[in-house]
């Protein structure tokens, strides 16, 4: 039967089937991951949800944690989690593998995790502050304009 390869997934799709690879779940993005991975991403799916109020989804390979906007999201991979939190500093932390500007007041930072054991300060604090920034930089100050003295 004629198809065609789904340039995003990989995945076969015969003429006239419905597809949308970017439509997913969090159970298919972590179907595959060991025991050991699966109680990590358990552990920090549950701490994150300790939180508060906010959003969980997934999104293409990402699993987002979000209030108005993303504060952190989860990358599963065959050996660990990747970890994208995103803070107003820098971190200088062994955990965390790569630091990068993502705008003029916020970091990414990239962590793995490969067991339940690192869902642990210092990365559950992290993740908290994230979670507080992302609140903080929702509530923009209006903004300061001049006024002019005017002379009668």
């Amino acid at each position: 039967m004629a198809g065609r390869e789904c340039y995003h997934c990989k995945q076969w799709i015969e003429d006239g089937e419905a597809h949308d690879c970017w439509t997913t779940t969090e159970a298919a993005l972590t179907k595959e991951l060991s025991e050991d991975l699966r109680d990590a991403w358990e552990r920090l799916r549950e701490t994150a949800a300790s939180f508060g109020d906010q959003r969980i989804y997934a999104s293409h390979k990402s699993i987002m944690f979000s209030r108005k906007a993303c504060y952190f999201f989860v990358r599963p991979k065959k050996s660990f989690l990747e970890v994208c939190i995103f803070l107003d500093r820098a971190l200088k932390a062994p955990q965390v593998r790569r630091v990068d500007k993502s705008s003029k007041s916020k970091f990414w930072h990239i962590i793995q995790i490969r067991h339940r054991d690192e869902v642990e300060s210092p990365i559950t604090d992290w993740l908290k502050e994230a979670y507080d920034f992302a609140d903080a930089t929702t509530e923009k100050p209006a903004p300061v304009r001049g006024q002019r003295k005017h002379t009668a």
